[in-house]
């Protein structure tokens, strides 16, 4: 079980000087008790510590700009403790020397409670368990197994390699997007140049023509019209664009919107293949542990992150229950996996027979890495036609809207001369 009761949240503000140079450092840590805060910044012993806190619009400003925890910090506290712990060094010991090494408030303000809590002798699984912004329930589970085993710091060697493998692959698709984002940024700033520049000059071109005008064109002109008399309406769908990302994580756990992304070609692909391998290494690092399978399962599916996981290894718990074995669980929902659903049934099959199921696992997981390593080197080439699509129907459309009417000028100058009307025909006498 998993304690949800964090700690309150507060800054602290650690001035720490060196005694014998008497220059000063300021440390920021996440925590609502001065020792922790000393302890947070990595307090040397050549240094005094002054703690003052930091409220009103200073901590709104802190928040704002500071340093957000990543998963980086993650590999790096998981790692540092790992190495400390082969060397036999103890666990609150490493913690301290941990939180020099950390870089957000948010991670030493944890670090310090931790080894607070383990100090006052909490079970180390049950104090990270309190900041579960931090540490999911698979990372708990292999906490409290490596306790359970005395092989925490084989536990924590895998939780840093597997959390470094995946921000290895989330870089490279970072790195990719740059471009597709650079380009879709200047052209809508095209956009909006034009929109107060050319756009009124030859708007009354327009008018005074007095004909019909294309869709576009009336659209671009009361979107400049707009920017021109209401041009704090821009600050509308920038502030919607932020809303959206702030919310993104909250929104994305809906399950029709996971559901709506999956089916998107590329994005989709690479968000079941993300979810397919970070589900399968924790479920074979769980049955490594020796943690029970119907535990094991309800983890692994909740850390995929991703709906139709989830059910898939809901499935699969309940075939257990039932008595049948893992293999054939996973043969019978193999069709919950998509095309690959057959190829890791019979991974599976034939690791039941042979035996190493949680090594077939680890496997499977590594090659959906190699795949998703791959896509994310070549994830600009992947959204290049999309991009250029994009861009295209913003040029094409400009130009339309632009020199459409202009096209038509002829029409509306010179207009058509009506041909001599037709002579009357008498009838005949």
């Amino acid at each position: 079980m998993i304690i949800t009761d964090t700690i309150p949240d507060m800054l602290k503000k650690v001035v720490l000087t060196n005694i014998y140079t008497a220059k000063s450092t300021e440390i920021i840590v996440d925590t609502e008790d001065d020792a922790k805060a000393v302890l947070g910044a990595g307090k040397a012993p050549n240094e005094t510590a002054v703690v003052t806190d930091i409220t009103g619009i200073d901590e709104g400003v802190q928040r704002a700009t500071g340093k957000k925890p990543n998963l980086e910090e993650s590999v790096t506290l998981f790692s540092g403790m790992a190495r400390c712990l082969e060397r036999n060094i103890s666990t609150i010991k490493s913690l301290e020397l941990m939180a020099a090494r950390l870089k957000s408030p948010r991670y030493r303000g944890a670090v310090a409670d931790i080894s607070h809590r383990v100090l006052s002798g909490d079970k180390l699984s049950d104090c990270f368990g309190m900041h579960p912004d931090l540490f999911t329930e698979d990372i708990i589970a292999l906490i409290r197994a490596g306790e359970e085993s005395g092989q925490l710091h084989a536990v924590f060697k895998q939780i840093a390699q597997g959390r470094g493998k995946s921000a290895k692959i989330l870089r490279k698709l970072k790195s990719g997007l740059i471009y597709p984002v650079i380009v879709l940024i200047l052209a809508f700033g095209v956009v909006i140049i034009m929109a107060f520049t050319l756009i009124p000059a030859i708007s009354k071109l327009y008018i005074a023509m007095n004909a019909s005008l294309p869709l576009a064109t009336r659209f671009l002109m009361g979107f400049s019209e707009v920017l021109l008399h209401r041009p704090y309406l821009i600050a509308l769908p920038i502030i919607g664009f932020v809303m959206f990302f702030k919310y993104w994580p909250k929104l994305y756990r809906k399950p029709p919107v996971q559901l709506a992304i999956s089916r998107l070609p590329t994005v989709g692909n690479i968000i079941k293949k993300s979810a397919a391998m970070i589900s399968f290494r924790t479920l074979a690092l769980l049955l490594q542990a020796n943690v029970r399978i119907s535990t094991a399962l309800e983890i692994a599916g909740k850390s995929s992150n991703h709906i139709e996981f989830e059910r898939f290894y809901e499935a699969i718990r309940e075939h257990i229950a039932d008595g049948l074995s893992l293999p054939e669980s996973f043969l019978m929902e193999s069709h919950r996996l998509g095309a690959d659903g057959r190829t890791i049934a019979a991974v599976v099959q034939m690791a039941g027979e042979t035996g190493g199921v949680n090594e077939m696992l680890d496997e499977i997981a590594t090659d959906y890495e190699e795949e998703l390593d791959i896509i994310a080197s070549q994830i600009d080439k992947i959204l290049e036609p999309i991009v250029l699509v994009m861009l295209g129907t913003i040029v094409g459309g400009l130009v339309y809207a632009i020199y459409g009417p202009i096209f038509n000028l002829s029409k509306v100058i010179l207009p058509q001369k009506k041909g001599p009307e037709p002579a009357a025909i008498s009838a005949p006498r």
